[in-house]
C-alpha cells in the first residue's frame, strides 16, 4: 500500500506536474495584466510603454523635416494630428507603422485632407538625416502635402521623446529599441487617443480619427 502510494506520488511529480507547468506557462499572461518582453529591436523596451495618458496637452516642438526645413508643431494648430515614432533601418514593426499611415492617408476623403496631418518622428538621428527620411518616405509613396518625416539633433529629439513618453535605447549603429505609440491630437492640441504597442490596429486608429473629424461638424450645427 505504502509503495503504491509512493509510486503514484512519484508519477505525479515527474509526469503530471511538468505538464501542468507547461500549460500554465503557455497561458497568455496579458490577460492577467502582465506584459511579456518584446524580442525585436524596433519595438518597446522590456517595460510597459510610458506614453502619456490621453486628454493632456500635446508638447510643442521644433524639428527638421524631410526637406531640411524647420518644422514647428505649432504650425499644425487647428488640424488633427496623427503621430508615430519610427526609424528607417528598422526591419520589424516600423515598416508596418509606415504602411498603415500610407493606407490611412489614402483613405482620407478629399475634403478631409486639409484637416488631418501625419507626423513620423525618427528615433535614430544618427542615420536618419532629412535626405534619408525623404528617400524612405518616397519608397512607401507618402504624400508630403499632409505628412512630415522629422529628425533633429540628439538633444532636440530626446526632449520630444521624453515629452511623448518614448524610451529609446541605442543597441548599435542602425539598431534601436524604442517604445511604440500612435497618438491622435485634436484641433485644440490635446492628445485624445493613444494606441501603444506594436500591434496597432489601423481600423481603430481610423475610427478615432473619424470621431475627431466629426467633432467639428457637431460644433458647427
Amino acid at each position: 500500500m505504502i509503495n503504491s502510494m509512493r509510486i503514484r506520488n512519484l508519477t505525479f511529480v515527474t509526469t503530471v506536474l511538468p505538464l501542468l507547468t507547461m500549460v500554465w506557462l503557455s497561458v497568455d499572461l496579458s490577460a492577467f495584466g502582465a506584459s511579456p518582453p518584446h524580442a525585436h529591436e524596433a519595438g518597446s523596451p522590456q517595460k510597459t510603454p510610458t506614453a502619456a495618458a490621453a486628454n493632456v496637452k500635446a508638447p510643442d516642438f521644433t524639428l527638421i523635416d524631410q526637406d531640411g526645413k524647420r518644422f514647428l508643431s505649432t504650425s499644425l494648430r487647428g488640424k488633427i494630428v496623427v503621430l508615430d515614432f519610427i526609424y528607417t533601418t528598422c526591419t520589424d514593426v516600423c515598416p508596418l507603422f509606415t504602411a498603415n499611415f500610407v493606407r490611412l492617408q489614402r483613405r482620407l476623403a478629399t475634403d478631409h485632407r486639409s484637416e488631418v496631418f501625419l507626423v513620423s518622428i525618427t528615433t535614430d538621428p544618427e542615420i536618419d538625416s532629412p535626405k534619408v527620411l525623404k528617400a524612405y518616405a518616397q519608397r512607401y509613396g507618402a504624400d508630403f502635402s499632409n505628412w512630415a518625416f522629422l529628425t533633429g539633433t540628439e538633444a532636440q529629439l530626446k526632449e520630444v521623446w521624453k515629452a511623448f513618453g518614448i524610451r529609446v535605447i541605442r543597441k548599435g549603429r542602425g539598431l534601436v529599441q524604442h517604445d511604440s505609440v500612435t497618438t491622435l491630437i485634436d484641433r485644440q492640441e490635446t492628445r485624445r487617443f493613444n494606441h501603444p504597442g506594436e500591434k496597432v490596429r489601423l481600423e481603430e486608429v481610423e475610427r478615432d480619427l473619424l470621431f475627431l473629424l466629426a467633432e467639428k461638424a457637431k460644433l458647427n450645427r
